[in-house]
């Protein structure tokens, strides 16, 4: 099993000047800790599950701009769909990373149904996405490291984690603000 906060410090290490990074639920808080710029966007306010899809709009309307989106198992399973659509109109720029410890960590740690039978990499090759990986390794997440920002997207990687006891996200900035300053740094 992976260990959340190490990876976290190794993609933000990893991270170039100009990658948008939107994270959700249990992954918001961490990451706001390592990186707190204006293409970092917590999605944590509202419709869990769909910040894999806003992320995917950004690589859609941002080619030139790696777009990564740091998203929950339980967030994942909120929206299949996401799988599906990023294979229609495939965004080279695109990583969807899974983050599965089968559980709702900011909720209370209650069960993610499926938890542990779900195989998160074999829907998203049955969706149509090639470049997919499950790490579950630290040797392995590091050999991958580079991967998250040069693989051809739409890429799908799985971290095995270890489960935490995550905070509710609360968002230093109100939702409009936070977006207006993601729009203000995509455009400048």
């Amino acid at each position: 099993m992976l260990d959340k906060y190490d990876c976290l410090k190794k993609l933000a290490a990893r991270r170039g000047s100009s990658d948008t990074v939107v994270t959700t639920m249990s992954v918001s808080m961490p990451w706001a800790e390592l990186s707190v710029t204006p293409l970092d966007f917590a999605s944590v306010d509202s419709a869990m599950g769909h910040g894999a899809d806003f992320a995917y709009g950004i690589a859609l309307a941002q080619p030139d701009r790696r777009v990564l989106c740091l998203n929950g198992d339980g967030s994942t399973l909120m929206c299949l769909g996401t799988l599906v659509t990023v294979t229609a109109e495939p965004a080279p720029n695109f990583t969807l990373i899974i983050t599965e410890n089968g559980t709702y960590e900011v909720t209370g740690n209650q069960p993610v149904p499926g938890a542990g039978s779900v195989d998160f990499e074999g829907m998203a090759r049955a969706a149509g996405i090639k470049e997919v990986h499950t790490i579950e390794t630290e040797a392995d997440f590091d050999a991958k490291l580079d991967l998250h920002f040069t693989a051809p997207g739409p890429a799908v990687f799985v971290w095995r984690i270890e489960r935490a006891d995550e905070p509710v996200p609360k968002p230093s900035a109100p939702i409009k603000q936070r977006a207006h300053a993601l729009r203000d740094a995509l455009t400048s």
